[in-house]
């Protein structure tokens, strides 16, 4: 049976919230001056040891709401897991260690470890018997590697289930059964969830004590959506790639995400948009994990501005300042449309979301508009043309090189920076965008108008005294 949970003050920012003082200080240095509502309410009940369950939609803030009790309480001393926190996707694993990472910068020593699949189970293997404090990853890695005897849960202290709905959905109901089996039973149990399905609440009862159910789902989507100005455009039968044409030369967005619901159409549709001369690529379940890292980092440091995207392959992408959501195919499920236009409109700012229509369905229009409790703007696709005549296509400023040099060979984004803006390098900073640090490799983005002289002397010099293969990521 789930209970509320009462603060003995409505915090007004992180301070409020009984952090310490290393906490804070990281939390200045990366910008976050206000807690959202689902931060509000998640971490005292998490501090405090409870249980939780709580519903927060896709950029609501639910990341950093997990992560921070985890680090005031993890014990650096002695390499023993005591946290984990499973995802659905290695792309959202891969954003959640990140942030885990970035926050817990200032922990002398602290261990992170993400295990997904793209990679070979091995190639995991020597940072989890070198000692790991918390393991982030998809349930079927996971459990392998609890099988193999390589992952340790004796020592356990908290799980999380990141978007636990979707897990479920993705059918790893089984997976997460053995997993909790293993696990110790004194421990604390953390769900979040875009929705409340019977699902859910059934998971629940089964694996929490007493949980503190947060609900602020509904609350973030209408305090969003100001924020995303959301249009739909009836489309006849057969006219929908024409449509998407005629909106991308218009409105001509820094950034984008065109989504789809079959992974033929997104590859499709990028290699179309590519064709046009548009800046696109395609990211979808049939992609190889090395070139899902290479399209992911590609978009996220602007080298391509169209991402073609289905929503499985999408789920975890956190992109700044996205402009623009197309929905080229409407989801079955009205929530999967939330999530969709939730990824523009952050942290304030304005977003855009346009969907292609077709007759027959604007029944799931109205589902949408039913779970919103907002009506979508229609449109007409002359009415948008008036605004501007055509336009050439617009190119990608940046370009991304890769690096044969990673965190596993000590590379940090201060040697990448320095060795291009150095003496040998000769760039200015304006001119280097941003630098991804992945286990093995690196990407970073630069000014195309330098990319052939960055790549030059990347290849001529050296970083932190070593030579490193470089190349250009296409």
């Amino acid at each position: 049976m789930s209970t509320d949970f009462k603060p003995t003050a409505s915090p007004s920012n992180f301070a409020d919230l009984k952090l310490s003082s290393e906490t804070l200080n990281v939390l200045k240095e990366l910008s976050y001056h206000q807690p959202t509502p689902i931060q509000k309410q998640s971490i005292p009940p998490l501090l405090a040891g409870r249980d939780v369950v709580g519903e927060a939609r896709t950029g609501s803030g639910k990341t950093l709401a997990f992560t921070l009790p985890i680090l005031e309480k993890i014990r650096l001393s002695g390499r023993q897991l005591q946290a984990l926190v499973l995802c659905p996707t290695r792309e959202l694993s891969t954003q959640v260690a990140r942030e885990i990472r970035k926050l817990g910068r200032r922990l002398p020593g602290l261990q992170v470890a993400m295990l997904s699949g793209g990679q070979p189970a091995r190639s995991q293997l020597p940072s989890l018997e070198n000692g790991v404090h918390i393991v982030v990853g998809t349930p079927g890695r996971v459990l392998d590697h609890m099988r193999r005897g390589s992952l340790n849960v004796r020592t356990l202290r908290c799980i999380v289930l990141d978007e636990a709905d979707r897990m479920l959905d993705m059918g790893f109901e089984d997976q997460m059964d053995e997993i909790f089996a293993a696990i110790p039973t004194n421990r604390q149990t953390v769900f979040f969830s875009a929705t409340f399905p019977p699902t859910i609440a059934a998971m629940s009862k089964a694996r929490q004590q007493n949980p503190v159910r947060i609900r602020v789902a509904d609350e973030a989507q209408v305090e969003a959506a100001p924020q995303v100005k959301q249009e739909l455009v009836e489309i006849a039968p057969g006219r929908k790639w024409q449509a998407l044409q005629k909106i991308l030369r218009v409105e001509q967005p820094q950034s984008a995400i065109v989504f789809c619901n079959q992974k033929i159409t997104a590859a499709e549709i990028a290699e179309n948009l590519r064709s046009d001369g548009l800046s696109a690529d395609a990211l979808h379940g049939d992609l190889m994990q090395a070139d899902r890292d290479r399209v992911l980092a590609k978009f996220r440091n602007q080298s391509i501005r169209i991402l073609v995207a289905t929503d499985v392959a999408a789920r975890g992408i956190d992109v700044a300042d996205l402009d623009l959501v197309v929905n080229f195919d409407l989801p079955l499920k009205p929530e999967t449309y939330v999530h969709r236009i939730g990824r523009t409109g952050r942290a304030g700012k304005s977003g855009r979301a346009i969907s292609l229509v077709q007759s027959q369905e604007m029944h799931k229009v109205e589902a949408i508009e039913g779970l919103t409790g907002q009506r979508v703007a229609r449109i007409k696709l002359d009415q948008s043309e008036a605004k501007a005549v055509v336009v050439p296509a617009a190119q990608a400023s940046m370009v991304t090189l890769y690096i044969s040099g990673g965190r596993k060979t000590k590379m940090r984004p201060g040697d990448i920076l320095g060795a291009l803006t150095g003496e040998s390098g000769g760039l200015s900073g304006n001119s280097v965008g941003k630098i991804e640090i992945h286990d093995f490799f690196s990407y970073v983005a630069v000014d195309k108008s330098v990319a052939e002289m960055a790549l030059e002397s990347l290849r001529q010099g050296t970083i932190k005294g070593r030579k490193f293969m470089v190349e250009v990521v296409r």
